[in-house]
């Protein structure tokens, strides 16, 4: 089976996109209709993602599925830990064997509800993402990503604490890492070059949402504990009255930054899409790695 290690060891620049499972049959049109546009850009792989405490698992597995029988594409399935036991974590993971997906992004999750509440481990499960990384690749031939924190997760005291955390999930087995969305190169470099100097010598990969408003940026931020940019933030509040305006500066400043991931060696440009593809064509036709859009 083809891995995304695979995919990112040929010749770049790369990209790769995140859908989520729809809730509606006009969110499925949606996310089939994106599907469709990006599949001839040829992404090095599109990831689905996974409810918080499993809620959309079975819709999870069921558009991977479709993904790695339907389409040209390399899925990749997100797995969290929250809210599972390990008996069940195994299920789901040979459920994703049964279907050819041999490509897992292992995520501890957020406790469903409320993203910033306590998180409870469940009695029979996993504690750390580490621990689902080593789970999953004792289950067979899969290979693992994790979530990296531009900054550094909410949840962690220091700097330090969260980088050693990245590096244990990646000693642990991981292949590679993901950036959670940021706003700046510049937080790029820095953590990348944090885990190198930590001995961990992984490709990792930014993960890139084109801002169009500043109050989505603002909740983004409190959700995350991300920084922003002053210059960012002050742009998309002068304009935050006028959508055209708003989506202007949040584009520009996502093709700025994506040039500038390139020019600092990212290996691949990970766009949260919200099963949308609009945004995330224009930007790599920007870039140049994608045709113009057709009017």
């Amino acid at each position: 089976m083809v891995t995304v290690r695979d995919r990112l060891d040929t010749p770049g620049p790369h990209f790769s996109v995140e859908f989520f499972p729809p809730r509606t049959d006009p969110d499925e049109d949606m996310l089939w209709t994106a599907v469709r546009r990006l599949e001839p850009l040829r992404p090095a792989f599109v990831s689905v993602t996974y409810g918080a405490g499993g809620s959309h698992r079975e819709r999870t597995i069921r558009i991977t599925e479709r993904i790695a029988g339907e389409t040209t594409l390399l899925p990749v399935a997100h797995l969290t830990a929250v809210g599972h036991s390990v008996a069940e974590l195994r299920q789901v993971i040979g459920s994703y064997a049964s279907v050819g997906v041999c490509n897992i992004l292992a995520l501890r999750g957020d406790p469903p509800g409320d993203p910033l509440g306590e998180w409870v481990a469940h009695p029979s499960g996993l504690e750390y993402a580490r621990e689902l990384v080593v789970l999953a690749k004792s289950l067979g031939e899969f290979s693992v990503g994790v979530a990296a924190y531009p900054d550094m997760h909410p949840r962690s005291p220091d700097l330090d604490t969260d980088t050693r955390y990245l590096v244990d999930k990646i000693a642990a087995g991981a292949d590679y890492a993901i950036t959670q969305m940021l706003f700046s190169a510049e937080d790029y470099v820095a953590l990348r070059d944090r885990m190198m100097a930590a001995g961990a010598d992984v490709p990792l990969l930014p993960g890139i949402m084109p801002i169009t408003s500043y109050q989505r940026l603002m909740r983004i931020h409190q959700l995350s504990g991300q920084r922003v940019p002053d210059d960012l933030a002050a742009a998309l509040e002068a304009v935050q009255n006028d959508p055209a305006a708003s989506r202007e500066v949040g584009m520009e400043h996502a093709v700025r930054m994506s040039e500038r991931l390139l020019a600092e060696g990212a290996p691949c440009l990970h766009f949260y899409t919200f099963n949308r593809s609009k945004a995330t064509i224009e930007v790599l036709t920007a870039l140049g790695l994608a045709p113009a859009l057709r009017r």
